[in-house]
């Protein structure tokens, strides 16, 4: 079993609780941090745990084990899927300043046998938690971050050695560079200007040509363009949540999506003001529409593109988290269907109510899933006088 160099793991350590936690800025002295992890991810998880404490922070820690997931889709009732501990969950949300992810899935297939609705009936019931998180971000009081530990599961999948699957990490995230977090910083500064020159332009909706896609998305009112801020590790891309009512138009997701143990290829939706009216694809087409059949998840949440300029990552990794952050020969795009982010409205945050989120157009589900095109695409900016702008081509931003 190949397990990373202690300096690439302290490295990682120090890029998410140094840098990614906190908006770029690390944890301060006194702050909770709520560090989970998958069993495999455990000698990061111990790097992270010991970095937080040297920053003098207050670790809480919860290890999460696979097989025991498996034995509750297999054995427990729908009320024992739908139990959720109300009083410890909202007192664990009040008590935390910061949440890390550790994902290290041993067996991305483990779960392939698990009817879909017992895992969307287990979801559901995660909705106030969902909300509660939301709600302290939106205060500012809560940021968070998740990274990936490569597995055999993981490198299998992606037709790697387990450490070639590594090396594609290490040279993502700069863990084997002197100083990553100085790399980062300049990086998200370099992100954040293209930020500034999206957020400038006067769009009314954005035209993107593909392989079999042809789709138009409003952008909506009072909307911002959002990246490099250390929400994952890594992160090249730049994302904004639209209005969903104005999404017309079909999109084919080249990349495979790996969802709920079990894996959709070669994925094409059709929306109709903004409702998929159409949903197909190769293999396991069932799955796909048994997630676009929970409430709101027909809609999307999210439209996103990576400048290749940025991202290092050249393989496919059969992980969400990597693969949306694709770079290669174009880059990518990626649409989510399900929930909206909320930090994506340039106004007031805290001021907002849930019929105000309705009315502007952003979306709210327990789903929110990523799909990913890596083909070769150009992306129109339709300004609100009709005239028109190439913002992206060939996986490079034109501003």
């Amino acid at each position: 079993m190949y397990t990373p160099p202690k300096k690439v793991l302290d490295n990682y350590a120090k890029v998410m609780i140094d840098f990614a936690l906190g908006r770029g800025e690390g944890i301060k002295k006194g702050e909770v941090v709520y560090l989970q992890y998958d069993s495999e991810a455990l000698p990061l998880a111990l790097a992270v745990f010991k970095r937080v404490l040297e920053k003098g922070g207050h670790p809480m820690v919860r290890g999460i084990e696979e097989q025991f997931q498996k034995v509750m889709f297999d054995s427990a009732s729908n009320d024992q899927l739908k139990f959720f501990p109300k009083k410890y969950t909202k007192s664990l949300v009040d008590t935390i300043d910061h949440r890390v992810y550790l994902i290290a899935p041993t067996d991305p297939f483990l779960l392939k046998d698990v009817d879909p609705k017992k895992i969307i009936t287990a979801n559901s019931e995660k909705q106030m938690l969902r909300k509660w998180l939301f709600e302290k971000e939106d205060k500012g009081k809560l940021t968070w971050t998740l990274c990936l530990y490569g597995t055999e599961g993981m490198a299998h999948e992606s037709d790697l050695s387990l450490e070639k699957f590594w090396e594609q990490i290490t040279k993502a995230c700069y863990l084997d560079q002197s100083d990553p977090i100085k790399i980062w910083q300049s990086t998200f500064n370099e992100i954040n200007e293209l930020r500034r020159k999206l957020n400038a332009l006067p769009v009314d909706r954005f035209h993107m040509v593909s392989e079999k896609t042809d789709l138009y998305i409003k952008l909506g009112d009072k909307r911002l363009w959002q990246g490099g801020r250390g929400a994952n590790i890594p992160s090249f891309e730049i994302f904004t949540s639209p209005d969903w009512r104005g999404v017309n138009g079909k999109i084919f997701f080249n990349f495979p999506l790996y969802r709920y143990g079990n894996i959709i290829k070669n994925i094409q939706l059709e929306f109709k003001d903004g409702i998929v009216v159409k949903a197909s694809a190769d293999k396991n087409e069932k799955l796909l529409k048994e997630i676009i059949s929970q409430k709101n998840a027909d809609k999307i949440g999210e439209f996103s593109l990576t400048d290749k300029r940025f991202s290092k990552i050249s393989k496919f990794m059969a992980n969400t988290l990597y693969d949306e952050n694709f770079g290669g020969k174009n880059g990518n795009s990626h649409l989510a269907v399900g929930t909206s982010y909320h930090d994506c409205y340039s106004g007031d945050v805290k001021s907002m109510k849930e019929t105000d989120w309705e009315r502007m157009g952003f979306n709210e589900s327990i789903e929110h899933c990523d799909i990913i095109n890596t083909n070769e695409k150009t992306v129109e900016a339709i300004m609100k006088d009709g005239t028109k702008k190439l913002i992206y081509r060939n996986g490079i931003f034109m501003l």
